[in-house]
C-alpha cells in the first residue's frame, strides 16, 4: 500500500505542475483520501460530446499501479462503451490491457479518445451500439448530442 500510495502522491504532485499542460482534463485528488480521485474532462471536437463537460469518478486499488483504477462516468452520456445507469466504461486499458506505465491522467487521455472513436461492437449501452452497428450514426449522433446538452453543459440564466 505505500508504493501505492507513493506512486499516488508522485502523480499529484505532477498534475498541479502541468495544470495548465492539458486544458481538456482536470483532475482532483479527494483531500481526504489519496484512492479517490475526480476528474473533468471535454468532450473531443468534431464529435456529438463537443461542449461539454464530463465528471469522472476514480477509485484506485491498494495495489495500484499493479491493478488498474476503477473508473466511471457521473454525468450522464449516450456512448456504446459507457453503461447508461451506472457509468461503467468498456475500455481494455481498465480490464485486461492494463500496465502499470498508465497513469490516472493517461487514462482520461484514453477515455477522451473513446469518446471519440466508439467501439459499437463491445457495447454496454446496446441501445447507442445497435444504432452505430446497423449504419444509423445520424441518429447516434443526435441522441448523443441531445444528452450532452441536457446532462453536460453549463445551464443557461
Amino acid at each position: 500500500m505505500q508504493a501505492s500510495r507513493a506512486r499516488l502522491f508522485k502523480e499529484y504532485k505532477e498534475v498541479q505542475r502541468e495544470k495548465t499542460a492539458d486544458p481538456d482534463i482536470q483532475l482532483v485528488c479527494d483531500d481526504s483520501n489519496i484512492f479517490k480521485w475526480t476528474a473533468l474532462i471535454k468532450g473531443p471536437s468534431e464529435t456529438p460530446y463537443e461542449g461539454g463537460v464530463f465528471q469522472l469518478a476514480f477509485s484506485v486499488p491498494e495495489q495500484y499501479p499493479l491493478q488498474p483504477p476503477q473508473v466511471r462516468f457521473l454525468t450522464k452520456i449516450f456512448h456504446p462503451n459507457v453503461h447508461f445507469k451506472t457509468g461503467e466504461i468498456c475500455l481494455d486499458i481498465l480490464k485486461n490491457a492494463w500496465s502499470p506505465a498508465w497513469t490516472l491522467q493517461s487514462v482520461c487521455r484514453a477515455i477522451i479518445a473513446l469518446m471519440a472513436h466508439p467501439e459499437p461492437d463491445s457495447p454496454l449501452n446496446c441501445d447507442s451500439g445497435n444504432l452505430l452497428r446497423s449504419g444509423d450514426v445520424r441518429g447516434y449522433q443526435s441522441m448523443a448530442r441531445m444528452y450532452t446538452r441536457l446532462a453536460a453543459m453549463p445551464k443557461k440564466g
